[in-house]
């Protein structure tokens, strides 16, 4: 039980070593199950007769192609001479309590030409086709590989898993306990990398790379680590997962390497110094393009890369200026500093980065824009790199879009139950215009992308209209905005009226001519969702009045407005009770009798959190709903203040109010409610 203090420290400092970031989903080992067709086992006599015959030429394997740089014959057993039978007979057992027709030892081609792992693990003996057909199913309904449903439920060990992927994937298992990673692949991939790629470094000779993995359908993971780490080739080889979590914190005891001593290295590094001299950001072409490819350099951006997506960044800033280059996060909404590297690097890391997200490094006076996509512990992520010419040289700013740390869920945004039951009223209308407002980095599209999720079903088309996409969403139709070609918001949504959609989402209605088209849409009966900028929800009527939107049109066709901001949540693990001080609370407009019997919470500061006293953002929410009175509000042109107050009394609870339900539930502190709510929302 935590001591209660009198006031906590003023200021929250800097986060330290990364926590490590728990490994996110499980193995995608043995995905491709010997499901003959898809779904259901076809036993049709006919099904049977249409599928190809398997040739009898030796099949070379994609995969290891791609992995080892070179052709292999593969393990798959070529058709058999006519005569013979097609594959070898079941176990008397086994045939003589089913009558189901066995899946065909057949090559799938979307895999490649691999034969299925679960047609291996029959011809191996492992499993038999009862056996086969309940793994089938179950893997179908729970969504997981074959692979690790048949290892859950005890039917084979993780050695003859391994057999049967080596044998479906063509590579060699290798014991771990009896291999000695060498110090050069150690040296070359760090601990970061091995951990969240889930690899161990093997060998490293002739600028290619000998991995231990346990998932060889991972190519992306192969993709990135040659990409990080600029190998000519990176050959896998497979290890069980069990084994490669013990092998890598062993391989990496007391050689972890921070940015301290990659900066370290580069301040050092001869060849480094061949190129660029201290406080000199000019270099011709060619030694940019040598030194971007400075091993240094490469393991540089790619811990930085890599310790962002783990620490849940939302953006990583290299920002060059006279003296220094500075290398910051955002973390929660909150900016950190991290150790800056040498100030003469700036050329080198902006032009590496710029390699990776194939851009033009010889451009260095205009705005480029970029993407990077990986694949970190199998979820895709996607870098959008931005770069801006300075007075001091390149600044580079890159948002991580990571599907894993966003829940595109309206249960888990932080409404309260009223508002989200209103909210949900309001996106499930048949027609209008729902609006969610506030200032950039407040959520709104993690609550439009929510309501998409929500709404999104094969009954109704829905199409939206983003700059730029951020999230791919399955069953929905998006458009991305490119105005250099002159693909506007407005110019886009005309098109998408003429594509009969139910529901529209407009990413952000900029100006008057998108507002008008969103409006026409509304009153030919589509249901419109789009953003704002405005700083709280009555005002957004205003905002829209003075585009030049009339007010009867805004009475014919906006439903409802939903302000939000984004306030951090106190980590439950260092969260300590204390009692504020007078001054502190005067900062709310409270007094000491207004929150007697109340408790506050603030964070000490803790590994788990990176010394920080925050772990994650929750939401706060403003719902204006335009029920009739505030419809004729709006008609007569009354003020922000006058619907304001007529929505308070029908029910609406402000963004101050909401953030203080927050703080009185122990999620968040003062400050943060300070920081992100207004004192006139209590008006």
């Amino acid at each position: 039980m935590s001591q209660k203090e009198s006031h906590p420290p003023t200021g929250q400092p800097k986060p330290g070593t990364p926590a490590t970031r728990p490994a996110v989903g499980g193995s995608n080992v043995g995905q491709n199950a010997a499901t003959p067709g898809r779904g259901t086992p076809n036993t049709s006599s006919a099904a049977a007769a249409n599928r190809p015959a398997v040739s009898s030429a030796p099949r070379v394997s994609p995969a290891a192609n791609q992995a080892a740089g070179q052709a292999r014959t593969p393990s798959a057993t070529p058709a058999k001479p006519a005569g013979t039978p097609a594959k070898p007979a079941a176990p008397a057992a086994a045939k003589a309590k089913t009558d189901k027709v066995p899946p065909k030892k057949s090559v799938d081609k979307t895999t490649g030409g691999r034969r299925k792992l679960g047609q291996i693990l029959v011809d191996l003996g492992y499993l038999d086709e009862d056996q086969l057909w309940d793994l089938l199913n179950e893997a179908r309904t729970t969504q997981q590989p074959i692979g690790q449903v048949a290892l859950a439920r005890g039917l084979i060990t993780e050695e003859q898993l391994l057999q049967a992927l080596a044998e479906q994937f063509n590579l060699k298992v290798v014991n771990l306990q009896e291999v000695k990673p060498q110090p050069e692949a150690i040296q070359l991939v760090p601990e970061t990398m091995a951990s969240v790629y889930k690899v161990l470094p093997l060998t490293y000779r002739d600028n290619v790379l000998t991995v231990a993995m346990a998932d060889p359908a991972n190519l992306a993971a192969l993709d990135d680590l040659r990409n990080f780490l600029g190998a000519k080739q990176v050959v896998p080889m497979l290890a069980s997962q069990r084994a490669l979590q013990e092998a890598i914190p062993k391989a990496y005891a007391g050689k972890e390497e921070s940015i301290v001593d990659i900066i370290q290295q580069l301040e050092k590094d001869p060849e480094i110094g061949k190129y660029v001299h201290h406080r000199e950001t000019s270099i011709d072409l060619e030694s940019l393009q040598e030194l971007q490819d400075a091993a240094p350099v490469r393991k540089l951006i790619n811990m930085v890369l890599l310790m962002g997506i783990k620490d849940r960044a939302s953006d990583i800033h290299f920002e060059p200026f006279e003296e220094e280059y500075k290398l910051r996060y955002r973390c929660d909404g909150v900016m950190y500093e991290l150790v800056p590297p040498p100030r003469h690097l700036a050329p080198a890391i902006s032009s590496r980065i710029k390699v990776m997200a194939n851009l033009d490094i010889a451009e260095r006076r205009l705005p480029q824009d970029g993407r990077i996509e990986l694949n970190v512990g199998g979820n895709p992520v996607d870098l959008r790199v931005s770069v801006l010419p300075t007075m001091f040289g390149e600044s580079v700013v890159i948002r991580v879009l990571d599907r894993t740390v966003v829940q595109l869920d309206l249960d888990r945004l932080g409404m309260d139950p009223d508002t989200l039951s209103k909210f949900r009223e309001l996106i499930r209308k048949p027609n209008g215009i729902v609006l969610v407002t506030g200032p950039t980095g407040s959520g709104k599209t993690t609550t439009l992308y929510s309501a998409l999720n929500e709404l999104n079903d094969v009954t109704e088309k829905i199409i939206t209209t983003e700059d730029p996409i951020e999230y791919d969403l399955d069953g929905i139709v998006q458009v991305p905005i490119n105005p250099d070609i002159g693909v506007t918001f407005a110019n886009v949504l005309r098109a998408i009226l003429r594509h009969d959609p139910d529901k529209i989402m407009v990413g952000e209605i900029r100006d008057l001519e998108t507002a008008q088209i969103a409006v026409q849409a509304a009153l030919t009966g589509h249901l419109v969702l789009s953003t704002l900028h405005t700083n709280d929800a009555p005002s957004t009527v205003t905002r829209l009045r003075d585009m030049g939107i009339e007010p009867y049109l805004i009475t014919a066709t906006l439903e409802g407005v939903l302000a939000q901001r984004l306030v951090r949540r106190i980590c439950p693990d260092c969260r300590t009770e204390y009692e504020p001080s007078k001054e502190l609370l005067m900062e709310l407009n409270l007094t000491p009798e207004q929150v007697q019997g109340k408790k506050f919470y603030y964070g000490r500061g803790c590994e788990r959190c990176n010394n920080t006293g925050f772990k994650g953002r929750t939401g706060i929410f403003e719902l204006l709903v335009m029920s009739d009175p505030i419809r004729d509000l709006v008609a007569n042109n009354a003020s922000t203040d006058a619907i304001r107050q007529a929505a308070r009394k029908m029910g609406m609870r402000t963004l101050r109010e909401a953030g203080l339900q927050a703080l009185f539930s122990g999620i968040t502190t003062i400050e943060e409610v300070v920081r992100e709510t207004a004192i006139e929302d209590e008006s």
